[in-house]
């Protein structure tokens, strides 16, 4: 019965939908790869009520032998953004800007937190993102803190239904570096038309 209404709280307190949209090809993704400099790095992105402070949506930048978004559940969409299976290709700074844009409101900011991991660490998130497949609606924090907990090195993360109590966990691995990001605009996540302006 616990679990029941725990999922049943899930529901109404994450705002990850079941849009799973439509997979693209294996070449039209190996056509979309972007390969970013710098040091490898994961950015957990959490969507945090402005008003309740709790968590409305978990997604995982990997920046690996590519860079990707990792949006399970989620329902950000552009024709230009490559997805299979819940993961979003070709990944540049100004797409990731984008995301955040489509995602901040005036009831929502997003919150960034980026941790610099090792070229094995990187790889082996971005494998499982990628194999990870389509996640259920309410499954996007348990989804991203399962794919962490099989990573060495996060090993004090815990599986979580809760997008705000992984946030809280990722800020307790050292070298974590944080920000926030606010819109004032009455937008959704589908105000993506916006957004992409911002990636052009």
């Amino acid at each position: 019965m616990r679990v029941w209404m725990a999922l049943a709280c899930v529901g109404l307190l994450a705002a990850c939908a079941n849009d799973t949209g439509i997979d693209n090809t294996p070449a039209e993704v190996a056509a979309a790869a972007y390969v970013a400099p710098g040091p490898k790095s994961i950015t957990l992105m959490t969507m945090i009520n402005n008003r309740t402070g709790s968590g409305g949506h978990t997604a995982l930048v990997v920046n690996g032998s590519q860079q990707v978004i990792f949006d399970p559940a989620g329902s950000f969409r552009d024709p230009r953004v490559i997805e299979r299976g819940d993961v979003l290709y070709g990944m540049t700074p100004k797409w990731i800007q984008g995301y955040k844009s489509s995602h901040a409101r005036s009831t929502y900011h997003v919150v960034s937190q980026e941790l610099q991991v090792s070229n094995a660490q990187a790889e082996q998130i971005l494998q499982l993102v990628m194999s990870n497949g389509q996640v259920a609606g309410a499954f996007c924090a348990n989804a991203t803190s399962d794919i962490l907990t099989q990573v060495q090195g996060f090993e004090s993360i815990s599986k979580t239904f809760y997008p705000a109590k992984l946030s809280e966990q990722f800020a307790s691995l050292p070298g974590v570096k944080t920000t926030k990001y606010y819109e004032d605009d009455e937008g959704d996540v589908i105000d993506a038309v916006q957004a992409s302006l911002l990636a052009q």
